[in-house]
């Protein structure tokens, strides 16, 4: 099965990379641009059946690998 995570950074956490693109778009004459976010998509493709199961331990792969609990939240998609 098709899964897809979102990981983003915690609204509270500084985007330094964002802050960086962002000045460099109003360089650029883009200042209609307020915030700039770097975020991360990520693709698996996972084998199973069960979509319940398969949620289940791709969060766990979050939890303990893919994204940071202090500074990032993530969501989970199964594609069925």
């Amino acid at each position: 099965m098709k899964v897809t995570v979102a990981i983003t950074r915690r609204p509270e956490i500084a985007d330094p990379q964002g802050t960086t693109v962002r000045r460099a778009l109003h360089d650029l004459g883009f200042a209609e641009v307020d915030t700039v976010r770097f975020d991360r998509l990520l693709t698996l493709e996972v084998d199973g059946s069960d979509s319940e199961t398969i949620r289940q331990r791709v969060e766990e792969m979050c939890e303990r690998l893919l994204a940071n609990p202090v500074l990032e939240d993530f969501v989970v998609e199964v594609d069925r």
